[in-house]
């Protein structure tokens, strides 16, 4: 296997001391992890990304959850890794990723923007309740009083509840729990590695009543298969009564890599369909404004009949200041934090 990313030139991404495991056992069978020692891990979002934040951290590559319509699939073609299977079942793992974190938000250029997390793959993915790369990565962001947000598919979060306690207490975080549908045939085959929709929901009732506000990313809304009246009215109805402070709906969009994988499922399982995405996608990756448009007000009606109301990010709170500095020495006054949400 060639990675391009891979060895002692500047621009690489990794270390080369890469270790390569394949676990036996039934919740890993078929998957290899990459364990690599990442050369940094804070990223900073291209400035053409639709994306509404700047900074991201990523322990993993590769998503263990398969869902057919995963924007990152094209991500592992850097590492010459198949975006089809490959990126379900070729784990890389950043095992460093919670000391190299710590060191960066130590450094000096380091101003203490937000963080956004599982914006890409998933970090609760199954991967990590073996490698435990997130109570590291939450500590230091709590110790250091950065803001962050969670983006998941994943109950594992609710393992670490007690530290995301911890760090709503002296910064401003944002969990959202990705829930596009309740069908559960579609969830199956689109999402196979994922928790019951369901079980997501129950994410977002137990962090709520722990008092950690919680909001629904309702993503993807699949043309044809998951977006009628019903269906929106049904998820909405659910994602209110599971206590979500906000829904926020996001139309499937289908990026090269994402796209060839997406429409291969597609002709297997809904061959009548084909032709109708060739239409909807035939100018590019996103649905039509005017589809997009209608989604979101049908949702947001929804929401506002069930008595979801809009994201209020609240200021962001701190850690209690250090003592004063030694005399002769100027006390250097951080900037408040701007938060960014995906909610």
């Amino acid at each position: 296997m060639r990675w391009e990313n891979l060895g002692e030139s500047p621009s690489a991404l990794f270390g080369t001391d890469v270790v390569s495991r394949t676990i036996d056992t039934p919740e890993f069978r078929g998957i290899t992890f990459h364990e690599v020692r990442a050369r940094s891990i804070v990223n900073r979002v291209p400035g053409a990304s639709r994306m509404p934040f700047e900074w991201t951290v990523n322990p993993y590559r590769g998503c263990s959850h398969a869902c057919v319509y995963c924007f990152a699939r094209k991500t592992h073609s850097y590492l010459d890794l198949d975006t089809g299977l490959g990126f379900d079942s070729q784990i890389v793992v950043k095992v460093n990723a919670p000391e190299l974190l710590r060191r960066e938000l130590t450094g000096r250029r380091w101003r203490g923007d937000h963080i956004a997390m599982g914006t890409n793959v998933d970090c609760y993915q199954r991967a990590e309740g073996r490698y435990r790369l997130m109570p590291g990565i939450l500590a230091a962001l709590r110790d250091h009083a950065n803001p962050f947000s969670i983006l998941t598919k994943g109950t594992l979060i609710l393992r670490d509840l007690e530290l995301l306690r911890q760090a709503a207490t002296v910064t401003d975080i944002g969990i959202s729990v990705s829930v596009g549908f309740l069908d559960r045939e579609l969830w199956r085959t689109v999402e196979p590695g994922t928790p019951a929709p369901d079980r997501r929901l129950d994410v977002v009732r137990t962090l709520t009543a722990h008092g950690i506000p919680c909001g629904v990313l309702m993503a993807p809304v699949i043309p044809f298969l998951g977006d009628s009246p019903e269906q929106l009215r049904a998820t909405v109805r659910a994602v209110a009564e599971a206590g979500a402070g906000s829904v926020t709906p996001l139309v499937l969009h289908l990026r090269p890599g994402a796209r060839e994988w997406f429409m291969a499922w597609l002709g297997h399982h809904h061959p009548r369909l084909v032709r109708r995405y060739e239409a909807m996608y035939a100018d590019g990756a996103y649905a039509p404004k005017w589809y997009q448009r209608r989604i979101t007000r049908q949702v947001h009606e929804l929401a506002t009949e069930y008595g979801i109301g809009p994201a209020r990010p609240s200021a962001a709170r701190r850690i209690p200041p250090p003592p004063a500095p030694a005399a002769g020495r100027a006390a250097e006054t951080a900037a408040e934090p701007t938060q960014l949400t995906l909610l």
